[in-house]
């Protein structure tokens, strides 16, 4: 049940952008910006930091929903536990953690990003695109999981409504 007094029995987010898809068509044209082009993240790193950013985020759908898809894409899912608790020691690319830092970062204390964060994603070998792709994707999985669950839809059950693809690569 939605938290809006004019729609209460709006519970998913696919009836969320169907009632107002003025809301989705801007969050899909980043999104599309970030896919359009060439990214040096691969499909399967984009799904492992918006699954990862959820789950930051306690956002029980869009954590849920995103961990399916990242078993399909050959990612083990405990490495999503790992992440939670201890990022260094989680078993993902040595080349990634810089990244994942830098969004878990931006995530829970953005006033607290300097310079010196974005350059140990550089002296782990990443360019300026994977920095840019990182924040891009950090941004729109914060504002999605902090709109449905601004609204009171984050209970929906993953699979039945969830219609965003773009967000799954």
């Amino acid at each position: 049940m939605s938290y809006l007094p004019s729609s209460p029995n709006l519970n998913s987010f696919g009836g969320m952008l169907a009632k107002y898809p003025r809301r989705g068509i801007l969050l899909f044209k980043l999104l599309e910006d970030i896919k359009s082009g060439f990214s040096p993240l691969s499909k399967e790193m984009r799904e492992l930091i918006i699954t990862y950013i959820s789950g930051l985020n306690h956002c029980e759908f869009f954590y849920k929903a995103h961990k399916e898809k990242a078993k399909e894409l050959g990612i083990d899912e405990a490495v999503f536990d790992q992440l939670q608790t201890d990022i260094s020691g989680a078993n993902v690319d040595e080349k990634l953690k810089p990244l994942l830092y830098y969004i878990k970062k931006l995530t829970l204390a953005p006033d607290q990003i300097t310079q010196t964060d974005a350059q140990r994603i550089f002296d782990a070998g990443w360019d300026e695109q994977a920095l840019l792709d990182s924040v891009g994707l950090c941004a729109i999985v914060n504002c999605v999981n902090r709109f449905v669950t601004g609204i009171g839809i984050d209970l929906e059950k993953p699979g039945e409504t969830y219609k965003l693809q773009g967000l799954s690569g």
